[in-house]
């Protein structure tokens, strides 16, 4: 009996998926929960365990090909007296969205202006969306070949390459609400607040390659980065601010009690659990930073939940400490040595990389002195902690060796300005500087 392996949902908001390579192939006798495939999507990358014993027949999807949830990938001519039926391993119609949320700023830039309401009922992956911004395709025109009748990106893909769509006009003159609505070319377009359309990070470039030039592919990861970075510089105005704090006290206090934290609790105390629970701190002051642009409204955000940077050998990948605001030090360095230990070792989860609403990155870990990041869509800002350096300091009309640090914020400048950033900043900065030896860790 031949048992068909769909593609699954690895995750709420994830409607397809790319084979990035089979970990079998046709005649492999393999066991139930044994790994299938790596499958890439927008947001993790997983493993697809079989759902029986027996053995590969037929591969149907090839590596590097991008297919709808619920699409067959795989046949196994099944060993075993259990069978999974497609109905089990699909999505059922409860728990399988038909959709997947996306920013409203995002689905603004696909909703044509006389068909806001049709298309409001309908939703469009990241993958989707950012391919259709990227080559103007309007996707009120596009029928979808998804289950439930959702578009994928291979349906836009077919359009793109057969040509068919112009791209969309940047500017639409503004019709009165009263007045009748009348299907145009330029009615059908994004309306005029939707900034044009962002580069492709993907277009391939006539580059002169030498003799020893070395030509590196680009993983299905880089290249999510590279897609998302183009996206947030793109859809968000950015601007940029920065302040020195002094944290000669902070130095101080870390070097008095990092050996017997890490004798009692076995995890290493490093300078970033404190940076990052004086920025929580400072955002349940300012709750405002903690939020998204959404088109017509800003949703300011209940959870504090902070985005880290975790470099492996190939990718950033981007965790979240969920619930920080209600996290001692220690438990904040216990989750941020947890979550590195785990991207490191490939086992993050969906759970693992979603949720964040602010993110603090470490550059100063490999010496940076002064950066300005790139903001990580949704969120509304993302604040780099530099290197502490020590740096002659004037206090009280007297030269002083203290240990400084820079706090450079990245905004969102839809959402925020520069007073409350620099607000937020300097309490941030106050909490740093007043860290000592009152300091409760747990």
């Amino acid at each position: 009996m031949a048992t068909k392996v769909l593609m699954p949902q690895l995750g709420e908001s994830v409607t397809e998926g790319t084979i990035a390579k089979w970990l079998v192939k046709v005649g492999d006798t393999v066991n139930k929960y044994d790994p299938l495939a790596e499958v890439s999507t927008d947001k993790v990358n997983a493993e697809v365990p079989s759902t029986v014993s027996g053995r590969v027949t037929e591969i149907v999807v090839p590596e590097g090909e991008t297919v709808a949830v619920g699409t067959l990938i795989l046949y196994i001519e099944e060993g075993g007296t259990a069978a999974l039926t497609e109905q089990a391993a699909a999505p059922d119609a409860k728990s399988a969205p038909t959709s997947v949320s996306v920013s409203p700023a995002a689905v603004d830039a696909a909703v044509p202006a006389a068909g806001a309401e049709q298309r409001a009922k309908q939703r469009f992956s990241p993958a989707v969306m950012r391919l259709a911004q990227e080559n103007g395709i309007d996707l009120s025109r596009v029928a979808g070949t998804g289950l439930g009748g959702r578009i994928t990106r291979k349906d836009v893909e077919k359009i793109i390459q057969a040509g068919k769509q112009q791209p969309v006009p940047t500017a639409v003159p503004t019709q009165p609400a009263s007045a009748p609505a009348v299907e145009t070319e330029a009615s059908a377009a994004p309306s005029a607040l939707v900034a044009p359309t962002a580069p492709a990070a993907n277009v391939t470039y006539d580059i002169p390659v030498a003799s020893g030039d070395q030509v590196v592919p680009v993983t299905l990861i880089r290249r999510t980065i590279a897609n998302r970075m183009v996206q947030s510089k793109h859809e968000a105005p950015h601007a940029w601010t920065m302040v020195e704090a002094d944290v000669t006290n902070l130095v101080n206090y870390r070097n008095q009690v990092k050996d017997e934290f890490k004798k009692k609790e076995g995890v290493n105390l490093t300078f970033l659990p404190f940076f990052i629970k004086a920025v929580v701190e400072a955002l349940k002051e300012f709750p405002m930073i903690n939020s998204t642009w959404a088109g017509d409204k800003i949703v300011v955000k209940k959870n504090i939940n902070i985005s880290i940077a975790v470099a492996t050998e190939d990718a950033l990948y981007v965790p979240v400490i969920k619930d920080a605001d209600q996290k001692s030090v220690y438990g904040i360095a216990k989750s941020i040595e947890d979550l590195a230990a785990r991207t490191r070792a490939g086992k993050l989860t969906m759970e693992d990389m979603s949720g964040g609403t602010f993110t603090v990155n470490n550059t100063g870990s490999f010496g940076s002195v002064l950066s300005m990041p790139i903001i990580n869509s949704p969120q509304a800002a993302i604040l780099s902690v530099e290197s502490i350096v020590k740096s002659p300091v004037v206090i009280n009309d007297m030269i002083a060796i203290r240990s400084m640090v820079n706090l450079c914020l990245s905004l969102d400048h839809r959402v925020l300005d520069g007073l409350i950033c620099g607000r937020f900043l300097q309490s941030v900065k106050q909490k740093l500087e007043n860290i000592g030896p009152d300091t409760r860790l747990y």
